[in-house]
């Protein structure tokens, strides 16, 4: 299973986590795990390209595991950032919803 962290700070996010795996199909043919990874990586993508934030970031070597942290200080489009951490977790909770038994949420 997927477990996603999202931690905020004033109600805004600092960091989210993902750890584990889907298991919802074979090798190669896991949707669910294709669905987060692209989501999640698109994000962070997005944030670096779009916003010209530089991320903190921590990744497993055989994948199942992300941790991405908003710099402590201070990021120029820092309404930008948010707004694209909250729409990732928008379609992180449409996976959920459909695919709970494979992924869960929570926020800290």
């Amino acid at each position: 299973m997927i477990q996603v962290t999202i931690y905020r700070n004033d109600n805004r996010i600092n960091a989210f986590k993902l750890s584990g795996h889907a298991d919802s199909g074979p090798y190669g043919y896991d949707l669910v795990c294709a669905g987060v990874s692209a989501v999640s990586i698109g994000t962070v993508n997005a944030v670096m390209t779009l916003c010209d934030a530089d991320l903190q970031i921590e990744q497993g070597e055989d994948g199942g595991y992300l941790y991405v942290q908003i710099p402590t200080n201070a990021v120029d489009n820092i309404e930008q950032v948010q707004l694209l951490f909250e729409g990732m977790l928008v379609s992180l909770q449409s996976i959920e919803s459909e695919y709970g038994e494979f992924i869960k949420i929570r926020t800290l």
